[in-house]
């Protein structure tokens, strides 16, 4: 049986969930989805629709925008693989809360979750994230900060992860670990 967590990185539209899918699929018999998205408008409703119907029942699907470790923490026992779908939204909703300073409440999430990645008890958890900084420079802050944030918990996850895939036009190619 595989052991380790799995990070899939790509652009928009390059297969990287698709591939996470059948990568859970293939390496666990109760896997778990956990959905980051937020439908604040009509096309990502319709994004998010498309997204169940594609899944089907396989999956036990958690909506989650923020707390993704409480979800693995509290149904660890449940399942044998966590999908997560997708970080970049993860920081996107990180980064839109208010509660304490942008940059300590994203730290403080990246921290809690590198802690339950770190237990590495039963579960493996297959990772989603848009890699976003190929492009140019963004022109304002905002877009900036997102982008460092990425490239930050990329580069953490690479790290820990046992498998890092990069996806270009719907085929993985390996960064670490081999093609499972």
């Amino acid at each position: 049986m595989y052991k380790g967590h799995i990070l899939v990185l790509g652009g928009a539209r390059s297969g990287k969930s698709k591939f996470a899918e059948n990568l859970a699929l293939n390496l666990g018999k109760k896997p778990a989805l956990i959905a980051t998205g937020e439908a604040y408008d009509e096309e990502m409703k319709n994004r998010i629709a498309l997204h169940k119907k594609n899944r089907d029942k396989k999956f036990t699907t958690y909506e989650e925008p923020v707390k993704i470790a409480k979800v693995i923490r509290e149904n660890r026992e449940k399942h044998d693989i966590f999908l997560v779908d997708c970080i970049s939204l993860w920081i996107s909703n990180l980064m839109g809360m208010n509660e304490i300073s942008e940059q300590e409440n994203i730290e403080n999430c990246f921290l809690e979750l590198n802690k339950i990645l770190a237990q590495n008890e039963k579960e493996r958890i297959i990772f989603v994230a848009s890699e976003v900084g190929l492009g140019i420079v963004p022109q304002n802050k905002m877009a900036r900060n997102f982008r460092d944030y990425s490239g930050k918990f990329h580069q953490d996850l690479a790290k820990i992860c046992t498998n890092v895939y990069f996806m270009i036009a719907g085929l993985p190619l390996s960064l670490k670990g081999e093609i499972i």
